[in-house]
């Protein structure tokens, strides 16, 4: 049985999202009133897609919080695993 990695989420914003917005990180972070800093770590995989962010993201139009919590999720239990 092979193993399953889920991505962080924030990989996911980072390779996928960002781009297809054309924008890039200082501006997205910017759109979501986060400090770039902060939402670095996040898309690194360095710190969690909070509650928070899942719903502005959805306020933004981009997926629905509990989705963007699930992949949290799933990401954090697969970390507990190894």
């Amino acid at each position: 049985m092979g193993m399953h990695n889920p991505p962080h989420p924030g990989e996911i914003l980072l390779e996928d999202v960002i781009p297809a917005l054309g924008i890039n990180i200082t501006e997205m972070a910017w759109r979501l009133g986060f400090a770039r800093e902060t939402f670095s770590k996040i898309l690194y995989g360095h710190a969690p897609i909070s509650p928070d962010l899942a719903q502005r993201l959805e306020r933004a139009g981009i997926s629905k919080a509990r989705l963007w919590m699930s992949m949290q999720s799933a990401y954090d239990q697969r970390r507990e695993q190894l």
